[in-house]
């Protein structure tokens, strides 16, 4: 069964490390998410995962880590830097790991390519800079991995759904329908399609001078006004049970391959 930390009590705590050694820490950030989801939606991603899991999981959840690197800019965005972020992990991490835990999996919520690299390189650090942690295992796991049904939405064809998009507003209308705004505000269409085709475009890249050796100033294109990159007018409660249950049998099944090979 899963053991949510936030309800614990020391006594409880030492319970179930004789019952598992596996730790899931949920990560998710606060971030605009167009004008009709909450700005807590890529925490959800992380918290209701383990969460509907229940029994079918062992392992202890560890409260969620709410903030992270967006990137973004429009209002309600709360950004930590890479290197902050990076630098918690580690610390968060290293803690689990002096408390015995063994296997230590990040369940990351929210994507961003700066975000991403932050949080695998610092996984990667621990391991590197303690060597006497040659017992344990650190995962970091997308949760967006864990359905294949999700995974097809990047790759549409010749336009991909991303952020706050038909994926995201579905599994929002089956986990927290309300918390779903009726009204969707998108931007101008040709801002949307540019989006919608590469989820890094929201960034503008700017040089003083153009030469390969200067370091270029990046920020938010201010043309953007709402900031949807994907198709939230297509969404359905249906869509977000079906990810929401790949994603549950896809965490259980990892779960269980850790546990089954804890040193």
């Amino acid at each position: 069964m899963a053991y949510f930390m936030e309800n614990m009590t020391v006594k409880d705590m030492g319970e179930a490390l004789t019952k598992t050694k596996t730790v899931i820490i949920p990560v998710g950030v606060i971030e605009q998410h167009g004008y009709h989801l909450p700005l807590s939606t890529d925490i959800y991603n992380a918290t209701e995962v383990p969460k509907r899991a229940g029994d079918r999981l062992n392992a202890v959840v560890a409260p969620a880590v709410p903030y992270c690197y967006s990137g973004g800019e429009l209002l309600g965005t709360v950004n930590i830097s890479p290197q902050v972020f990076s630098l918690l992990m580690m610390d968060i991490c290293s803690e689990f790991a002096r408390m015995g835990f063994k296997n230590i999996v990040a369940l990351l919520g929210h994507a961003g390519t700066d975000n991403r690299i932050a949080l695998k390189n610092s996984l990667q650090m621990i391991l590197k800079r303690n060597p006497h942690l040659n017992d344990i295992t650190l995962s970091l796991v997308e949760v967006w991995d864990l359905s294949p049904t999700w995974l097809s939405y990047f790759k549409m064809e010749p336009e991909h759904d991303f952020h706050a998009g038909e994926v995201e507003t579905s599994l929002m209308m089956y986990w927290k329908p309300e918390l779903v705004r009726d009204t969707i505000e998108m931007d101008e269409p040709e801002i949307s399609m540019m989006m919608r085709t590469d989820q890094d475009w929201f960034e503008m890249i700017d040089k003083k001078v153009d030469h390969r050796f200067i370091i270029p100033k990046v920020t938010q294109r201010k043309e953007i006004k709402v900031g949807v990159m994907g198709f939230p007018r297509r969404a359905t409660k249906e869509l977000g049970e079906k990810i929401c249950n790949e994603m549950v049998n896809g965490l259980v099944d990892y779960i269980e391959l850790l546990n089954r090979n804890v040193f």
